[in-house]
Formats: C-alpha cells, sequence, structure tokens
C-alpha cells in the first residue's frame, strides 16, 4: 500500500494465519454432532433404552467437568464450543449397553479433566479424549469393559468369534444386528454419518482411505484367510474400524496437517489395527491403534514438514542443522 506522508511503498505483512475461514470449533462440532444421529439411533434402537441412560451418563459428566474446571481456574468459558458434548457422546457409542452407569461418567471426567483440559483445553490434547479415556476403563475394568451381554444378543462378539474360527454372519454386521458397543455395530449408520461429513467439507478421505486399504492389505497378507471377501468384509464391518477412522482418527488436534503426514498416519493405523487383530490376544485394536499413532503425530510431522517458498531442501535442512 502506498504511504501518504513519505510517498514510498510499505509492505505490512500480518501474523498468521492468513487463510481465514467461516467454520468454527462450534460448528465444526455441530456437524459432527449430526453425522453421529444415525449410530447413536440405531444404538439406541439395537440395544434399547438402557443406551440412552449410557449416553447421558457420558455426555452430561463431559460437559460439567469443563464446565467446573473453566469456572474454578477463572478461564473463558469454552463449554458452549460442544467439544465436551461430541467427547462424551464418542466415549457412550464406544461403550457396551450393559455398563455400570458410574463408569462412563467416570471415563468422561478422566477424558475432559485429565486429557483435555489439564494440558491446556481443546487443541492442546494430545491424543484423542474419548478413546484415551475408552483405554482408560479399559485397563481399569477389562470384565465389564468386554461384556457384550444383552437381553437380545448373548455371546461373543462377531470379530470374537471370527477370531475364534467360527462363522458370522457378514450381513448382520453391515446393518448393525449383532452384539458390540453401542455405537460400531451398523456399518450403514456410521457410513451415512461420514458421508455427511465429507459433504460438508469437515474431513477428507486421506486418513480415513488410507486406514481403511493399509489394514485391508495387511489382513489380506497376514490373516491366514487371503483375499476371501467374507473373512475381509467382517474385518472391516466389526470392532469399531469404520467409526474410528471416520470419526475419531480424523480429530483434527491429534491429526497430522500435513498431506503426507495423513496419508503416513492413516498407514500406519491401518498397520498397527491389523497387528493387534490378528497377533494380539485381542480381536478389536482400534483404540489403541490410534491412541499410540496420536503419539507419533509429532515425529510424522517433523518428517513430513513443507519445505517454505522460496527455499531449496538441502538449503533449508542445511539452515536448520539438518545434513
Amino acid at each position: 500500500m502506498a504511504d501518504t506522508n513519505t510517498n514510498e511503498i510499505s509492505y505490512k505483512v500480518s501474523s498468521n494465519p492468513h487463510v481465514r475461514s467461516k467454520a468454527t470449533t462450534g460448528s465444526i462440532m455441530f456437524f459432527v454432532i449430526i453425522a453421529l444421529i444415525p449410530a447413536t439411533g440405531f444404538g439406541i434402537y439395537n440395544f434399547g433404552f438402557r443406551a440412552v441412560l449410557v449416553i447421558i451418563a457420558a455426555v452430561v459428566p463431559a460437559v460439567l467437568t469443563e464446565l467446573l474446571f473453566n469456572i474454578v481456574m477463572k478461564k473463558k468459558q469454552t463449554v458452549f464450543d460442544l467439544s465436551a458434548v461430541v467427547t462424551g457422546l464418542l466415549l457412550a457409542l464406544n461403550m457396551p449397553v450393559s455398563i455400570p452407569l458410574w463408569m462412563p461418567a467416570l471415563g468422561s471426567v478422566f477424558a475432559i479433566l485429565v486429557v483435555k483440559m489439564l494440558f491446556g483445553g481443546i487443541g492442546q490434547n494430545f491424543m484423542n479424549p474419548a478413546l484415551a479415556a475408552r483405554c482408560f476403563l479399559l485397563i481399569s475394568f477389562p470384565a465389564a469393559m468386554t461384556d457384550f451381554t444383552t437381553d437380545v444378543y448373548t455371546g461373543a462378539t462377531p470379530l470374537a468369534a471370527l477370531k475364534a474360527g467360527e462363522a458370522v454372519d457378514v450381513s448382520s454386521m453391515i446393518i448393525g444386528r449383532t452384539a458390540g458397543t453401542i455405537g460400531e455395530t451398523s456399518l450403514i449408520a456410521i457410513v451415512i454419518g461420514a458421508c455427511f461429513l465429507i459433504f460438508m467439507g469437515v474431513i477428507d478421505l486421506k486418513i480415513p482411505g488410507c486406514y481403511i486399504l493399509s489394514f485391508t492389505v495387511f489382513i489380506a497378507v497376514f490373516g491366514g484367510r487371503g483375499v476371501d471377501p467374507a473373512y475381509l468384509a467382517a474385518q472391516l464391518a466389526g470392532g469399531g474400524l469404520m467409526l474410528g477412522a471416520f470419526f475419531m482418527a480424523t480429530d483434527y488436534v491429534t491429526r497430522p496437517i500435513t498431506k503426507w503426514g495423513q496419508i503416513i498416519y492413516g498407514i500406519f493405523l491401518g498397520v498397527m489395527t491389523g497387528i493387534f487383530r490378528v497377533f494380539g490376544p485381542s480381536a478389536e485394536g482400534v483404540s489403541y491403534a490410534i491412541i499410540i499413532g496420536n503419539l507419533i503425530v509429532p515425529l510424522i510431522e517433523k518428517i513430513t514438514k513443507p519445505v517454505p517458498f522460496g527455499y531449496r531442501r538441502a538449503d533449508f535442512k542445511k539452515q536448520k542443522g539438518g545434513k
């Protein structure tokens, strides 16, 4: 712009970020809640009214914990951005319907207080709060967290049956009429929600696509069944893989921000999930894979950091002290 006093050209460079968007944390979280409605609704239909109680027992403590923390610590109130609601809802959808109601409440307090607020609040947490809370509960109360017996379903989950060498009904897994956590059973409901997020531009397919593809390849190579369509379909439809791939691996805070970082991250998650399922004692593995992936995101971003405009890669590395 021209300087009227000196008739000289002056350039003012403001602090980043330079790209602005109308999207806010609240609007993004609202879209995520809408996207989770199909899985939530089917979970309630599949497991009955007690699923509602589990959801309430997870969401309400999450919101209250963030509200009270901000009041006590005299911080700006952030509870209205709906991120606590999303955390509580995701935790509830990752729990069996038979869980004692105090456990989702405890998990929500752990997720918000320990994983989120003590590290600075939204944008500062180093791992997904809902999955961190689920892993905390799995370690602390393994029997209750893996008890999927209800009035409707008895016996093992389809993935556990598959791991034991038994046959499973893939069509029931796709529809969702099976045992499992509240929100993981219906592949159709999860995909509907994921399509909504993609359509609204909240997520893209880099992370979930690489996750699902690398997992499929790993299972085909190491699963012992080769390219068996029924076996691969059952692995993809069960164990919360789709819920994790579209709704938790894509978490803005705990995923890489670089393009190649997201691709590497997705492949890592697919391989880790495959390792847990094929070689581990549990039939699941999604939660632990994503948590471990969250921990290595700083390393992934370091090795995929793009060269600034105007630099050659060799010169940039030399300036930073690299070889």
